[in-house]
């Protein structure tokens, strides 16, 4: 009895060892909406390409899971007292997956490149950085223009990954061919890419922080949401991205099925056209945003996958404040719209265009914001596009006149975790389009002054303080309807462990083992 009892103790300790140490081997099946773009990072703008490209490529730093800066390819860091130079020191040994070495004259070499070319994130980096110098072989220092304090998140972002410098000097006239040959020190690299089917990666042996327990990954392309959970129900694949709301509570008792939902940084929001009446109008903004009931939108639309946002940043941006937004109550909302001349018999009308597809449940918010609006007497037309078009309606007029779109529904996560690349892009008055993403055509002088103070402030504190204070005037004016936070649902097999899920609405595998 006591050598069964033994036998039994050593089997379960054996077990619960492997268990912390995990498995190596296998193939992941890693199932996506949408292919890649390019595997060129600082070429890159969709997470497609940002989520293929984790798994190939480093950066200096990183984000965990809950948005803390760490350590990757640098080892530690100094930061000068005025916060305009950034000296890291580089982990030695390091090589990239063709045997160049890692060292400051590679990431120089990257930063120079992006700099001085014309690519999708450069100007991600140019207002800041003035030059990259190296020390010696493995201290590197970044000079900026003016004391940024948000630098490090935006060492963290995707466009961050440093690309080997000897495809640089092979591909660099070509960015997209670079983007074909990704090359990094990450703890895969591809092996190939059938566009719009499969991108095939396998482990990189040298991997400087040890050997990944899997043997590779097959990001396989599959558009339709439920196919893909299926296949992930039935043991085809390990891993599904953006379960649909309605299956989540069900995959809960799938003994199948291990599912995760994990807080996001997208904030979803209904923009106005601030250059349309009556949308001119602050009462009106203000009446639709007391109008809509987020808290049922969040509970009956995206069952549970959101939460009510009450500023332009979701909860897990750095520098959010909140601001208390807007609570529902439609008898404000009348007494508003009644003050700007619409009441019943003489209702406000405007069309919402929507995407269909592109966010969970995009189309049916607005549809369900449509019977909201109608008990306050607003009549509102829904008119949905397929989104490469709809992004070209919203984002490439020429000038504010030419635009003729009166509210629209969006989504916003910004890349670098930052306020900064929240509240600049969307709110700052130089951001207006063809330029920038301004396109409500907000502008408010001391918002301005505000977001520029943050950006140029090293003093963590400071920048939180002038953040806050824009939050709450952007909140006051009313350029979007604040609605929600998304939150990410994603479906493993149980035999799956190990998976990351970043708020940047990047899912990671490199860590990822399959028990066995």
């Amino acid at each position: 009895m006591r050598k069964n009892i033994l036998v039994l103790f050593l089997v379960v300790a054996v077990f619960s060892m492997s268990m912390a140490a995990g498995v190596y081997g296998g193939i992941f099946n890693y199932l996506t909406g949408a292919d890649a773009k390019t595997l060129f990072p600082a070429n890159a703008t969709d997470n497609p390409s940002y989520t293929v490209a984790r798994h190939i490529f480093d950066g200096l730093v990183k984000f965990t899971t809950d948005m803390k800066i760490v350590p990757d390819l640098a080892k530690s860091w100094d930061i000068s007292k005025d916060g305009t130079i950034y000296t890291f020191h580089l982990r030695k040994g390091v090589k990239f997956q063709d045997g160049t070495p890692f060292n400051a004259q590679a990431v120089k070499t990257f930063f120079d490149y992006v700099l001085t070319h014309k690519l999708r994130r450069t100007s991600l980096y140019k207002p800041y950085i003035k030059s990259v110098d190296v020390i010696d072989e493995y201290t590197v220092a970044f000079h900026l223009n003016f004391p940024f304090g948000g630098f490090l998140h935006t060492l963290a972002h995707g466009a961050g990954l440093i690309v080997d410098p000897a495809m640089i000097k092979k591909y660099g006239d070509n960015p997209g061919e670079l983007g074909r040959h990704p090359v990094g020190t990450g703890p895969f690299e591809l092996v190939e890419w059938k566009e719009g089917e499969i991108i095939k990666l396998k482990a990189n042996p040298d991997y400087w922080n040890g050997r990944p327990y899997l043997d590779g990954i097959n990001f396989k392309v599959i558009p339709n949401d439920m196919t893909r959970l299926i296949q992930v129900e039935t043991g085809g694949a390990e891993l599904t991205v953006r379960v649909p709301p309605i299956m989540v509570k069900k995959l809960k008792n799938d003994k199948r099925v291990n599912i995760m939902v994990k807080p996001s940084l997208r904030v979803i929001y209904l923009g106005f056209n601030l250059k349309k009446k009556p949308f001119d109008d602050v009462r009106i903004r203000q009446a639709l945003n007391y109008a809509i009931n987020k808290k049922e939108l969040c509970s009956v639309i995206m069952q549970g996958l959101a939460t009510p946002s009450d500023s332009p940043l979701s909860p897990l941006t750095w520098g959010y404040s909140s601001t208390g937004g807007y609570p529902y109550n439609p008898e404000k909302a009348k007494e508003l719209l009644k003050e700007a001349g619409y009441d019943a018999n003489h209702p406000l009308k405007f069309e919402l265009v929507t995407p269909r597809g592109r966010y969970l449940n995009d189309y049916e918010t607005a549809v369900a914001i449509q019977a909201m609006l109608k008990k306050v007497n607003v009549d509102v037309s829904v008119r949905a596009m397929e989104w490469g078009s709809y992004i070209s309606y919203l984002f490439s007029n020429p000038k504010p006149s030419d635009a003729k779109y009166q509210v629209f529904l969006l989504g916003w996560a910004p890349s670098t975790g930052d306020a900064d690349w929240v509240l600049r892009p969307l709110f700052y008055s130089k951001e207006w389009p063809p330029y920038g993403d301004n396109n409500t055509y907000y502008a408010n002088p001391e918002v301005d002054k505000l977001i520029l103070a943050g950006m140029k402030e090293s003093n963590p504190e400071k920048r939180k303080e002038d953040y806050a204070k824009a939050q709450k005037i952007i909140v006051q004016d009313a350029p979007w309807v604040f609605l929600y936070n998304l939150q990410q649902a994603v479906a493993t097999r149980k035999d799956v462990h190990g998976v990351q899920i970043l708020p940047v609405e990047i899912v990671l595998a490199n860590n990822a083992w399959i028990a066995k």
